[in-house]
């Protein structure tokens, strides 16, 4: 039996399991030559504008004392919010065992309500960063294999978070193919969603096929029709050159089929198409064409 400090510690480390998916763990790639500018959290990102500034200080950044205080900037309304977002993620990437104790002050605080959160934001928004270090420190410790196994076993339950899935995406020991074969065995449209949404965090090129044949045809794989934005979201976070033609071809299939057609699938004057393309000038910077022309 679990008493004091130990219940406590074993009560915050499952609290984002138990809440459901929370909805910030930001994707954000800038500089990489091979591949696509890529940001959730910025409208289209581009180098040498003060948000690629940022995003590079922040994504070079090897002191955990600095993240930290800029989680806490962001927390308290004092700094970006994007900023404190980014910040997680490195400090993730960084695998400072020390951030333990930290992302456990910080679920507490959360639960405790400690910080009134700044205008327009929710500090729950942190939570899957939180997770991301301690499964980022679960690798280190006991190595990818068993931090899939144990991911695998949660997903059916859904009981994770897009923290969760941010680490997954970056798992070595087979967790694209995992995925991947899930995916297509999948016996409800539930869980094949939910396996596409997680192929969507991995940059695994081997996946190019499978998300473009999504894109162009959901419905063969009975999935809901609004599904394929999530193909199209997993090729551009490949971002490479063959991932950037796949997604046009597959436009231009989905076209031919006319199987985006209804209206309703649509956002604002866009249609589904339409509205795909002005997503990826958001998150990348460029139209698809363009990349096509810069990327080796």
């Amino acid at each position: 039996m679990r008493t004091g400090r130990s219940a406590v510690l074993a009560a915050l480390l499952a609290m984002t399991l138990c809440a459901g998916p929370a909805v910030a763990q930001v994707q954000v790639r800038l500089g990489d030559p091979a591949r696509t500018t890529y940001s959730e959290i910025h409208d289209a990102l581009r180098e040498g504008t003060p948000d690629a500034d940022s995003v590079g200080a922040i994504t070079r950044e090897v002191s955990t004392a600095s993240l930290w205080n800029r989680v806490w900037a962001a927390a308290t309304g004092e700094g970006s919010w994007s900023d404190g977002l980014l910040a997680l993620n490195r400090l993730a990437e960084l695998r400072n065992p020390g951030s333990m104790d930290s992302v456990l002050a910080w679920r507490q605080r959360i639960v405790e309500q400690e910080l009134p959160p700044p205008p327009a934001t929710d500090l729950n928004d942190l939570l899957p960063g939180l997770r991301a270090i301690q499964l980022e420190l679960d690798r280190a410790r006991v190595g990818d294999s068993a931090v899939l196994a144990d991911f695998l076993s949660r997903v059916g339950e859904g009981h994770y978070d897009h923290g969760d899935a941010w680490v997954v995406g970056r798992l070595g020991a087979g967790a694209g193919d995992s995925l991947a074969a899930r995916f297509l065995s999948a016996p409800t449209r539930d869980l094949r969603v939910r396996y596409l949404t997680l192929l969507s965090y991995s940059t695994d090129t081997a996946h190019i096929r499978l998300l473009h044949r999504v894109f162009a045809a959901p419905d063969s794989f009975d999935l809901p029709l609004r599904s394929g934005s999530r193909a199209s979201d997993g090729l551009i976070w490949i971002g490479t050159r063959q991932a950037a033609a796949a997604l046009l071809s597959a436009r231009d299939a989905a076209r031919a089929r006319g199987i985006y057609a209804d209206p309703r699938l649509g956002h604002a004057d866009l249609d589904f198409l339409g509205n795909d393309s002005s997503v990826v000038v958001s998150r990348t910077g460029r139209w698809l064409t363009e990349w096509l022309e810069i990327l080796p």
